[in-house]
């Protein structure tokens, strides 16, 4: 018998369906038929049902020609989900198969359960034909990749229309590469955002907001949810959670950090201010070069000893925390060209320690050739020394409510990584390391290079104005003689 059509596959008719969408954001997301939908953004707004609604609705229209994986980083966290899933796909004939963590439902489709947090993990389903991928909480991912490996599996021999489905909420090791690959472009969400692949072809994505509000459902058997939403912790956490505002990051570890009292235009540094370059080395993943100027306090709005932020060199391939592979030679010969330019010089040139190491060949210090030593790499504090993210959050606080640590707003990956780190789960007191750490580790080593103020050199004032002509002079001279009589 000859192999169904894609046509064929829904001839027969389908039993009705235990689970039907809301209005508004879920119906949006049922009849979205965009490859990479991120949905969500605030709790109590229906992702998880959505999910686990569409795939019922899809898997009764194209039969066994659906294959689905729900992804969460590990088994775990499925239970609750699985549980939910039970309650719609049972009554509609789905059947739990607990050994394979698998549904098999009416025709022939099959929704499986799997735990994904590396890249390696992704791999497994490299050569499988994979119509329907989702990821739950992708905020928990500090980096894209093992998500993005899994368009190498989607794909249906079947017509089937393939499609990545995410939900994230505001906050979490992952902000900033949702934010800016989701939000950024489109903040109000429901824009289709286009890709340029290097055939020529395009890939679309959409973000579609969902909120409690949105949830009817939840609001009328709960009442008292948004209540308790309210008392959940800080001002940051409510509107994260309750508005899914992407600019609030609830737990970051520098929430002193303020785009208005830290962020400032670009004006012309004083010559004498010592100069400080501070760098995090990376290849696979961003390198960052900052450069920092030390206030001598003859500018008023910048408080004597305080460190300016004023140029950022980072090293990435425009995805986040995704280096761009530059070889050491050829980042010293940009940094040398940077300051040639400019005819600076150096009081500091502090790096990464990790880049003086020798593995059976010259060092990555080596290799730039420059003039770079040591950076105290001392994160947090230890036996009464104080660790480089106080030395970050001290100058972020400042002395007599002025903060003495500023940054020129050209410094955008400064600017956008700072305040979107986390504190690490494991280590509270140190940030997590697998988050894009790059700027601000070249920050912490600036701050640790024990910076020195250098006063303005004093230049006797001249006995006569030079701007005055020699007649002006003369002049002059005749009126304060008659005036001296």
């Amino acid at each position: 018998m000859a192999a169904a059509a894609p046509s064929d596959l829904t001839a027969e008719r389908a039993p009705p369906c235990a689970w039907r969408p809301q209005r508004g954001p879920q119906k949006a997301l049922i009849d979205c038929p965009v490859p990479e939908v991120l949905f969500g953004g605030a709790r109590g707004g229906g992702k998880t049902d959505g999910f686990l609604g569409k795939w019922a609705l899809k898997s009764q229209k194209y039969r066994r020609g659906f294959n689905a994986v729900f992804f969460r980083q590990a088994m775990p966290q499925q239970d609750d989900l699985i549980d939910r899933a039970r309650e719609i796909y049972e009554p509609i004939g789905g059947k739990w198969q607990e050994g394979k963590k698998m549904f098999l439902m009416p025709g022939g489709g099959r929704i499986r359960f799997r735990p994904l947090e590396t890249v390696s993990d992704a791999d497994k389903y490299q050569g499988r034909n994979i119509s329907d991928a989702a990821v739950e909480e992708a905020g928990n991912y500090p980096a894209s990749a093992p998500i993005d490996r899994l368009f190498g599996c989607l794909r249906s021999s079947f017509g089937v229309p393939v499609q990545l489905m995410l939900s994230a909420n505001p906050g979490g090791p992952g902000h900033h590469w949702i934010k800016q690959r989701y939000i950024d472009p489109a903040p109000g969400g429901l824009t289709i955002l286009t890709r340029s692949l290097p055939n020529g072809r395009t890939h679309r994505a959409v973000y579609i907001p969902s909120r409690v509000q949105d949830n009817k459902i939840l609001l009328s058997q709960d009442p008292s949810y948004v209540d308790r939403l309210y008392l959940v912790g800080s001002e940051n956490l409510v509107k994260a959670w309750l508005e899914g505002d992407w600019n609030v990051i609830e737990g970051a570890y520098f929430p002193e950090f303020s785009a208005a009292k830290h962020v400032i235009a670009p004006f012309e540094i004083p010559a004498h201010w010592a100069r400080i370059r501070a760098m995090d080395w990376g290849s696979a993943k961003p390198f960052c070069v900052l450069w920092l100027a030390v206030s001598d306090g003859e500018l008023a709005a910048i408080p004597r000893g305080a460190l300016v932020v004023y140029r950022e060199w980072y090293g990435w391939n425009g995805e986040p925390n995704v280096g761009c592979k530059m070889t050491a030679r050829d980042v010293g010969d940009g940094i040398r060209r940077i300051e040639a330019d400019t005819g600076e010089r150096m009081a500091e040139e502090v790096l990464d320690p990790a880049a003086f190491s020798e593995d059976g060949g010259p060092s990555i210090n080596e290799r730039m050739d420059l003039n770079f030593r040591r950076a105290d790499n001392k994160r947090v504090a230890r036996q009464g020394a104080i660790g480089g993210w106080d030395q970050v959050r001290d100058r972020l606080v400042g002395e007599g409510g002025r903060p003495m640590l500023y940054v020129f707003s050209t410094a955008t990956h400064l600017i956008r990584t700072l305040p979107a780190l986390q504190h690490d789960k494991h280590r509270a007191e140190d940030v997590d390391s697998d988050s894009e750490d790059h700027a601000a580790d070249a920050l912490r080593y600036g701050c640790m290079s024990r910076p020195i103020v250098r006063d303005a050199p004093n230049i006797p004032k001249p006995r006569f104005e030079t701007s005055l002509t020699i007649n002006e002079i003369l002049k002059r001279a005749t009126q304060k003689r008659l005036a001296e009589g």
